[in-house]
């Protein structure tokens, strides 16, 4: 099935929550480059097929995951 999730700024926050750089920047999880804004990060996600990176693929596939252990989480709480 295609992977399709599209990727949130908090998606990135929650995938890197220790990935910003005490020069006030964010590191990207899967290539490492430092990068100034939260918004030039998630510019960079979106458009690394384009720089010969995969870190779109990464984070819309930890997408993916978080969503199905969420369900699955959801599925094995009693209901009230």
């Amino acid at each position: 099935q295609p992977v399709t999730a599209s990727i949130t700024v908090w998606d990135i926050l929650t995938a890197s929550p220790r990935q910003l750089v005490p020069q006030g920047g964010c590191q990207c999880v899967l290539c490492c480059h430092i990068f100034p804004t939260l918004w030039s990060l998630k510019i960079h996600i979106q458009h690394s097929s384009q720089e010969g990176y995969s870190c779109k693929v990464y984070y819309r596939r930890l997408k993916v995951l978080w969503e199905k252990e969420h369900k699955e989480q959801e599925a094995a709480s009693p209901r009230s």
